[in-house]
């Protein structure tokens, strides 16, 4: 029988604290990017170690999601929403005042390890706060807009920051987002009763989910700068395998599992979680080509750079609050996700079109509005799916679960995409003599074959959609916060999603 759950009178003040911290999250993840070679060169970075700027946080966020996710379940989301924010603002502190690599490179890890703790804990206090379905469409419609426009934010920012200020504002920038997330999150955000997972913490799913993502995310980063078949790649892989499988078996046998496999085998949420990966691969690749089209080819600013991307971030903003939250209770989730990969994918062929001499508003502009409208109106949906049928005090590990797989998604998309792109460019000037005069072209033609491979990416996640997303409209039944009813005792049910990235 439904326990009513009175909802927080103050859930929209709520709304704001939790997505200006997951904007926080997001958007880190680029606006360091444009810093980097201002970094590298105030504190001597070499160029081996130069991508462990990146790689420090990536492993840390994307190996610790699911122990953040779960901690969150167990202690409470609004605690350890508040430790995340606190401890994601010292670390960046930390790293704007670094003297040397090894403190930039072990703040950069420790953001990593606090945005572990504070992603999937926002993400499921959305889930649990808002419970009613015309809500809950609302403000999934404006955290998916912010996580799928937060990188872009990132590029514009960075540029800003380092061109005006310093390398150093990249991670200061952060310190008053997170204060005053926090500050907003003591005020206003409250725990739901009764949803805390009140079991062990799972200790040997820990060390095997971690080790297990750390090398995978680690192989992909390894085959970026080393090759596919270099043996740390190969042997990173080979790990991951080995830790992931083992993880898997230990989950089915223990009582109290980090990852109930139950989270991972209902129908939606698989097709959430793989779609979702899959379509990232496509988006982290697309704005690191065009970053380098548009400076190195094109010769713009990181600014300007930046600001182009604007027109992509309002057809997220569109696609996602206009789009998305005003269909989410009218139609089955599939059809909003599958077309939005579509248009996505339309977008990212028109960019395939890319020439050295290429208009931006007769190119690029409409490429980049149709990949935003695409990707905005499928990842709310996406969102909102990702703790499908999950009972509350699992809702923290589900969303630790989006996070994951895109966070594993985008370290294929820059490794693949990449390895794609290099060996394009270099087969293009080979077939030309090696004439140094086309290295532009011989690079945009590389980048162009690379946005081929996002199209593919894009038409694959709505392939999975229409195929693994059943559910039917969110217009109603079981809520994060409501029932509690476990996904067995929902079984013999027409599926209604639970909302909570």
């Amino acid at each position: 029988m439904s326990t009513e759950v009175e909802a927080n009178p103050r859930r929209w003040t709520a709304l704001i604290f939790i997505s200006l911290a997951q904007l926080m999250v997001v958007l880190d993840a680029t606006v360091v990017n444009i810093a980097l070679p201002a970094a590298q060169h105030d504190l001597g970075i070499s160029d081996g170690n130069r991508q462990w700027v990146i790689t420090a946080y990536t492993l840390a966020f994307g190996g610790l999601l699911l122990f953040g996710g779960r901690i969150a379940d167990i202690a409470g989301r609004k605690r350890i929403f508040t430790i995340g924010l606190l401890g994601f603002a010292a670390a960046s502190a930390i790293g704007g005042i670094a003297v040397n690599t090894g403190m930039l490179l072990g703040a950069r890890a420790l953001q990593g390890v606090f945005g572990a703790l504070l992603a999937p804990a926002a993400l499921s206090l959305l889930a649990v706060t808002f419970t009613e379905a015309k809500e809950r469409a609302k403000a999934f419609g404006v955290f998916g807009a912010i996580a799928g426009g937060g990188g872009a934010i990132g590029l514009i920012l960075g540029g800003v920051l380092t061109e005006y200020l310093n390398w150093r504002w990249a991670l200061y920038v952060n310190i008053p987002f997170a204060l005053v997330a926090a500050a907003g999150a003591i005020l206003v955000i409250k725990d739901v009763p009764g949803a805390r997972n009140r079991n062990k913490l799972d200790i040997p799913g820990v060390l095997l989910a971690t080790t297990g993502l750390v090398a995978l995310v680690y192989g992909f980063t390894r085959a970026e700068t080393n090759g596919w078949t270099a043996a740390w790649t190969l042997g990173s892989f080979v790990a991951a395998a080995v830790l992931l499988a083992t993880f898997v078996l230990v989950e089915s046998k223990v009582a109290h599992p980090l990852l109930p496999l139950r989270v991972l085998t209902e129908r939606n949420r698989a097709g959430v979680y793989s779609a979702l990966g899959i379509a990232v691969i496509g988006m982290f690749g697309l704005f690191l080509f065009l970053t380098y089209y548009l400076q190195v080819v094109k010769g713009w600013s990181p600014v300007v750079t930046g600001l182009a991307f604007l027109p992509m971030i309002a057809g997220m903003i569109t696609g996602s609050t206009q789009i998305g939250a005003r269909l989410m209770n009218r139609v089955a989730p599939r059809l909003l996700m599958g077309p939005g990969f579509l248009v996505a994918a339309l977008g990212m062929l028109i960019l395939t079109q890319l020439k050295v001499d290429s208009s931006y508003a007769g190119l690029i502009l409409p490429g980049m509005i149709l990949l935003g409208l695409g990707m905005g109106t499928a990842f709310m949906p996406a969102m909102a799916l990702g703790t499908y049928g999950v009972e509350p005090r699992d809702a923290g590990v589900a969303s630790a679960m989006i996070n994951t797989s895109q966070q594993v998604g985008g370290s294929i998309g820059t490794a693949l995409l990449n390895t794609v792109a290099a060996s394009a460019t270099t087969a293009y000037l080979l077939d030309h003599g090696g004439n140094s005069n086309l290295v532009n072209e011989a690079a945009v033609h590389g980048y162009a074959t690379a946005i081929w491979w996002a199209v593919g990416v894009l038409v694959a996640a709505a392939l999975l959609t229409f195929t693994l997303v059943t559910a039917g409209r969110q217009d109603g039944g079981a809520v994060a916060g409501g029932s509690g009813a476990s996904d067995d005792e929902n079984a013999g049910d027409v599926p209604v999603p639970v909302m909570m990235h």
